[in-house]
């Protein structure tokens, strides 16, 4: 079973509309930090990964369905699953919840490459990421 981790914050006023709702290209974001988020949790930090090795996590495709509005002030749970981990590509599954309610779902598929030298270039997934995804631990 991959593991779930949950991203938690609160809608800021510079997130939302003028009528105080989430301007939709914030729930893009969010899932961008819940993804650095995951890789965190699970041990592997983007951060140390980009500084260390020079790898990447490039998106290479989003998509986010919109059930519910957010609102300034609202607080926001992202539970993300890996729901698939190819060799050189892992898609993100982002559940957004609002008091225990789905308000939005989506996905994200990233490559894992390499930044060394001139062009960015997709790399295998180490085994010790994928051990880590594939954790039984069910939630972080």
């Amino acid at each position: 079973m991959n593991k779930t981790v949950e991203y938690r914050f609160q809608v800021r006023w510079g997130e939302t509309d003028a009528a105080g709702i989430v301007f939709y290209p914030s729930f893009y974001a969010w899932m961008d930090e819940a993804s650095h988020h995951y890789f965190s949790k699970i041990g592997h930090p983007t951060t140390k990964l980009f500084e260390n090795d020079k790898i990447g996590i490039p998106l290479v495709e989003a998509k986010c369905v919109f059930k519910s509005p957010l609102l300034f002030g609202d607080q926001v749970t992202v539970a993300s699953t890996m729901s698939e981990v190819r060799n050189k590509v892992v898609i993100v599954n982002h559940t957004f919840l609002k008091e225990g309610q789905i308000v939005a779902e989506g996905y994200e598929i990233r490559a894992w490459a390499s930044l060394n030298g001139a062009k960015l270039k997709a790399i295998s997934i180490p085994d010790s990421v994928r051990k880590a995804i594939k954790s039984t631990t069910a939630s972080v």
